[in-house]
């Protein structure tokens, strides 16, 4: 077991969050629960399975829960598109977004490979 706030792709996970918070503040009132919600919890869900997996019981539960991980990131990516091509988010921002759930997901992936080549 790990502290997950250890982990730079945690903390990259974490800011990521963060900033899909602060963008989807301006988000109309009819997505609070919609679109919005949906992208702040996948966001959300990316660190949330970082730390979960950091507290199982070993590196196979931790593996199993980085791939989780990977395909909320990768829900985040789509949610991102479809927000910017609805006019929800402006392409810069759309654009720093996906640049960091792009890093995240490569991070992610790394540190799976590693894993899988210590056990």
């Amino acid at each position: 077991m790990q502290d997950f706030k250890n982990l730079k792709v945690w903390r990259n996970a974490h800011q990521l969050t963060l900033d899909v918070y602060a963008a989807t503040q301006s988000f109309p009132s009819e997505e609070r629960y919609g679109l919005r919600a949906q992208i702040r919890s996948s966001a959300a869900s990316i660190g949330i399975n970082i730390a979960e997996g950091c507290g199982r019981g070993g590196d196979p539960e931790f593996r199993r829960f980085l791939h989780i991980s990977m395909g909320s990131a990768s829900e985040l990516e789509y949610q991102l598109l479809l927000a910017r091509d609805l006019k929800m988010l402006a392409g810069p921002r759309h654009i720093v977004l996906t640049d960091q759930v792009t890093k995240v997901k490569k991070m992610t992936a790394s540190l799976i490979r590693k894993l899988k080549a210590d056990s």
